[in-house]
């Protein structure tokens, strides 16, 4: 597929996916929704990382109001369910880990597009904004969902009622992102994480993705069952043999991702 509003780039095991709208700052088109969907899926099964990040000045900026016609004539349920689900759950069910390497601001949908990463590193001069209610909405892609769930209800409610700019440092400090870096860091930074990944247990890190979602839903019972039957997943793997061997021979481990 030839894309219009993405560059896609792979290598070493790393597949780098940059939203490339910056004269709008990279704000979601229905092309674009359509494109990282198909790219999501598509690149997923040829890499052992998946990075999503913006060219420009922002991440993402959230829904296009300015294309496809008047804005308030959208529907609105029809795109949310169409168009920004398939790609919400590429992101989340994609079969390695996810970065969202926020180089800017990443606002309404363009923030919770970020949080459906498994891990977020971003620019110390980037910003989360749920600025749904500035225009009246509620907040959506998922954003009701993670949100709480990584900084906790009474922050959640707040940065949803007052719309008010959540600075990089102040993300972190609060856990809704793994870390923040000086922006003269910042792609050295995620590229190395990336590459971490990329030569890392893909098996083990695919499990451990499952279970630390389904620990918010389950009970110590269940997860202590899906824990026991994950590990014994990973304990056939070539990577296990490998990590053991490494660990007795006192040097690094190469692992295959299988």
């Amino acid at each position: 597929m030839d894309y219009q509003t993405l560059r896609v780039a792979i290598e070493a095991g790393v597949g780098v996916i940059t939203l490339n709208r910056p004269d709008v700052m990279n704000a979601l088109s229905k092309q674009m929704r359509a494109e990282l969907t198909h790219a999501l899926r598509h690149f997923a099964g040829d890499v052992r990382v998946l990075v999503l990040t913006g060219e420009g000045r922002a991440f993402c900026s959230g829904q296009d109001l300015c294309s496809g016609g008047n804005a308030t004539q959208i529907d609105l349920e029809r795109t949310l369910r169409e168009e920004y689900e398939p790609m919400l759950r590429a992101i989340y069910n994609a079969p390695v880990p996810v970065i969202a390497a926020v180089n800017g601001v990443a606002a309404g949908a363009g923030a919770n597009l970020a949080l459906a990463a498994d891990v977020v590193i971003a620019a110390e001069s980037a910003s989360f904004i749920q600025a749904f209610s500035r225009i009246g909405l509620i907040p959506d892609a998922g954003g009701t969902y993670f949100l709480p769930r990584q900084i906790g209800f009474a922050r959640a409610m707040g940065a949803m009622l007052f719309a008010e700019k959540i600075s990089a440092r102040q993300a972190a400090e609060w856990g809704m992102i793994w870390e923040t870096v000086p922006d003269a860091d910042f792609a050295a930074t995620w590229q190395a994480r990336a590459a971490t990944l990329a030569h890392g247990p893909t098996i083990a890190y695919r499990n451990i993705r499952r279970a630390l979602r389904t620990s918010l839903s389950n009970t110590l019972d269940g997860q202590l069952a899906l824990e026991a039957s994950l590990q014994s997943e990973a304990g056939k793997t070539r990577d296990f043999q490998e990590g053991v061997l490494a660990f007795l021979d006192k040097r690094p481990p190469q692992f295959e991702g299988r």
